[in-house]
């Protein structure tokens, strides 16, 4: 069994990353809104918080009734109780990744959580 997995993402609205890579610690999106377009809903979370990156385009997010511009190259975290809407500019659509994980989970990242081999 391989210690990896592979998947390939089109250009579809939404594609969830979850299933495809057996993720275990956090959940991936790659979203794709065309102009004029947006999520239909508000939403917020219980116990997770979003890491957003505008990989093309243009568009805004509503996070507590504030509108933020996002362009291609912007990250942008949002805490789980903010609630959030996402769109596409009117003239331009978007495209972003969403990353999902739990609020305070991480302990160790880069160095701190890796064994050199000599």
């Amino acid at each position: 069994m391989a210690n990896f997995n592979k998947t390939s993402v089109a250009s579809d609205a939404r594609t969830e990353l979850h299933d495809k890579l057996n993720l275990t610690g956090a959940d991936i999106s790659v979203n794709n809104l065309p102009a004029g377009a947006g999520v239909p809903f508000v939403h917020y979370h219980k116990k997770n918080e979003e890491i957003y990156f505008v990989i093309s385009g243009k568009g805004q997010a509503v996070i507590d009734d504030e509108t933020v511009e996002l362009a291609a190259g912007d990250w942008l975290r949002v805490a789980p109780i903010a609630r959030r809407q996402f769109s596409a500019a009117k003239d331009e659509g978007i495209s972003f990744i969403c990353i999902q994980v739990r609020e305070n989970s991480l302990e160790e990242y880069t160095a701190d959580d890796a064994v050199v081999e000599q």
